[in-house]
């Protein structure tokens, strides 16, 4: 049973400055089309996992129809008022009306702007940065929306009214006990504790889906004017782009209401899926909504940006002047997020931008290049060593170096390190890093895996070297498709009393695994071993490099392996390979009665314990919910792409976070 828990997430915001319409991150299915290039011969379809709340861990959403598929809403909102409320009904037309709205916006001048007001925050009244900006008397700007039709008042919330908010009213009277406009208790809080307050009514999704979203917040924009100025900082601070109709909306309203642009943080194209609304590449490029030009112009109307999150179906819009805008031209920029961008412009269009005249230092904290295969290392080598507050690293499946690695500043605190399936680096690069470099002091989630069909990057000897050096911080540890021997278990328990996250590496049995929950037995140091024995940390435990036969499932099962039994805990996932996971699904109720359940996602499965009972209510104990700082907002175990923003998982990131083999 799905279980409710309030907490802050990201808005989908159509450029309206209005929720866009009810959209779950959905499972697609959807093939991207256009040509493939060689780069590109293997282009993943489209498809968005998200978390799905539970009593147990690993549950995702999956469904192969998307709310964002449905543009009804939106094309009441892109249509003139009729006086039957009708809209235009074919492809054609909305194809047609597109045109000529995106043609008007770029050749007339720009519109008169009302006065706005800054409010410096109570809490640093210098800054020009976490402000709010109030808009003047007579500015109604977003408010005037005439919204018709049922599908748009379900999705957008009904605003029909808001075309009269702050008109010249006359004065009510002031009724015994009652506070004067603008001085209730309430208003009278600084902005910025008003808005962290109203940031727990955004909601990302409705629970069902379907329901509308964010009738809260409609209501507060209704309330009173120092409510709707702090609303207005939470429905344009995280921006969503799930397509691009709604990104022209947004762009040509910020083009409008440049102030509205200023107080944008983040534009997230996680959810991004150019096939939604139109079925050819022709279609889209007429509509041209969103292109490398109009994506600029909306870079440009956004100084304040901090966030960009782009992937693979971004990347060909992702030109020279568009990347030299986020990496030289936003000033404020900290995260950066190309995942799986792959393309062949996208790799010219970097390699041309990079050059050693470049900036000393530059702004971006959290860096995420997670499977841009192509990129050559030079954009690599360029770029690192001018990152010199480098938190967040996702280089997994890119061409980084040693000398690359090598070159990353000294001042950088890296807490989050991928280096997934990066063939190029060698194990005496890795290990030189590790261990000598003080930006890898403070490392919480670290990912060396290979992928042991293709390539080994740590052998047994190299092994012997690492795992004395790594830090006492680490939280998640992978080293799968290493190759590691019985030795090893008395390397990786001082480890497991600190980690939550490991992964195994090759050539060890099960029974060597059981060692690292269990102190050994028969032997006069065991004893003393036994004495000492300090219980583990994990929470997630990957086997997946078990291939075949190499997992023994009847010891697993016995009564000789703690692994599932309760002795275990905190222990509550087992990843298992793809082979072995259908072999252990052919015995599900044995795994029932051992006390777990199996859950999979996209190629991945997992065995989940089951939450244990009270034994005077007979209902579940309520289990740990994952939610962990250095998750980045993920509350399931074993993802497998760095987040460098905080967010609730969904969209394409979704699918390379929990979906995806490495």
């Amino acid at each position: 049973m799905a279980v409710s828990k309030p907490r802050p997430a990201h808005l989908h915001v159509s450029p309206l400055g209005t929720p866009s319409r009810d959209c779950s991150p959905d499972y697609l299915t959807m093939t991207r089309d256009r040509p493939a290039t060689p780069d590109r011969a293997s282009r993943s379809s489209f498809s968005s996992i998200r978390e799905n709340e539970s009593t147990l861990p690993q549950c995702f959403s999956k469904t192969k129809i998307s709310s964002y598929l449905d543009p009804e809403a939106i094309d009441d909102l892109l249509s003139p008022p009729s006086p039957t409320g009708s809209t235009s009904s074919t492809d054609s037309q909305q194809l047609k009306m597109i045109q000529t709205q995106t043609h008007t916006h770029t050749h007339t001048q720009p519109h008169t702007q009302p006065p706005t007001k800054f409010l410096p925050p109570v809490t640093n009244p210098n800054s020009r940065l976490l402000g709010y900006w109030t808009p003047a008397d007579s500015f109604r700007g977003w408010k005037e929306i005439q919204v018709k039709g049922k599908l748009a008042s379900k999705s957008f919330g009904d605003l029909q009214i808001l075309h009269q908010v702050f008109k010249d009213t006359p004065k009510p009277t002031k009724r015994g006990g009652a506070n004067r406009p603008g001085d209730a208790p309430l208003e009278r809080l600084p902005t910025e504790i008003l808005t962290s307050i109203i940031n727990l009514l955004a909601l990302d999704v409705p629970p069902n889906g379907v329901s509308r979203r964010n009738v809260d917040l409609m209501s507060l924009l209704l309330t009173s004017r120092t409510l709707h100025i702090a609303t207005l900082t939470t429905l344009y601070s995280k921006i969503t782009i799930p397509h691009s109709r709604i990104f022209q909306k947004f762009l040509a309203h910020i083009s409008e209401h440049s102030t509205l642009g200023t107080i944008v943080r983040r534009l997230d194209f996680c959810h991004f899926n150019p096939a939604q609304l139109f079925s050819t590449a022709a279609e889209r490029s007429q509509a041209r909504n969103l292109t490398s030009e109009t994506l600029l112009r909306c870079l440009d109307l956004t100084p304040n940006l901090q966030e960009f999150l782009a992937q693979e179906y971004l990347d060909d819009d992702l030109n020279a002047d568009v990347l030299r805008k986020l990496f030289l031209g936003l000033s404020r920029l900290q995260a950066v997020d190309f995942c799986g961008c792959t393309s062949t412009k996208f790799k010219e269009a970097f390699t041309s931008i990079v050059s050693p005249n470049w900036p000393p230092v530059l702004s971006i904290r959290r860096l995420s290049l997670h499977k841009c295969l192509t990129l050559p290392s030079v954009v690599l080598e360029t770029i690192l060593p001018r990152l010199n507050h480098l938190t967040h690293l996702d280089v997994a499946g890119t061409r980084i170096t040693d000398a690359a690695l090598a070159a990353i500043p000294v001042t950088a605190r890296i807490t989050h390190l991928n280096l997934a399936k990066c063939t190029l680096l060698s194990a005496r690069g890795v290990i030189d890093f590790l261990t000598n470099h003080p930006a890898a002091k403070e490392l919480e989630f670290l990912s060396l895996a290979t992928d042991a069909r293709s390539h080994q990057l740590f052998d047994a000897e190299s092994l012997n070297e690492l795992l004395p050096v790594l830090p006492r911080t680490l939280k998640s540890l992978s080293l799968k498709g290493s190759k590691m021997e019985p030795s090893h278990v008395e390397l990786l328990r001082p480890l497991t009393k600190h980690l939550e996250e490991l992964a195994i590496g090759r050539s060890l049995t099960l029974a060597d695994v059981n060692r690292l929950f269990v102190p050994d037995e028969n032997t006069d140091d065991d004893v003393q071993m036994q004495l000492d024995w300090v219980p583990h940390t994990l929470k997630y435990l990957d086997l997946s490099d078990f291939w075949g036969q190499e997992l023994d499932l009847v010891y697993l099962f016995s009564s000789g392996c703690a692994i599932l039994k309760n002795f275990s805990e905190p222990l509550e996932v087992i990843e298992v390979a793809e082979d072995v996971f259908k072999r252990v699904k052919k015995s599900a109720a044995a795994v029932e009665r051992a006390g777990w359940k199996m859950s999979e996602c996209g190629s991945r499965g997992w065995l989940v314990r089951q939450p244990l009972k009270d034994a005077t209510t007979g209902k579940p104990i309520v289990r740990d919910d994952g939610r962990r700082s250095w998750k980045m907002g993920a509350d399931s175990w074993g993802m497998r792409k760095i987040p460098v923003a905080r967010s609730e998982v969904g969209g394409m990131y979704g699918s390379f976070m929990f979906g995806r083999k490495l």
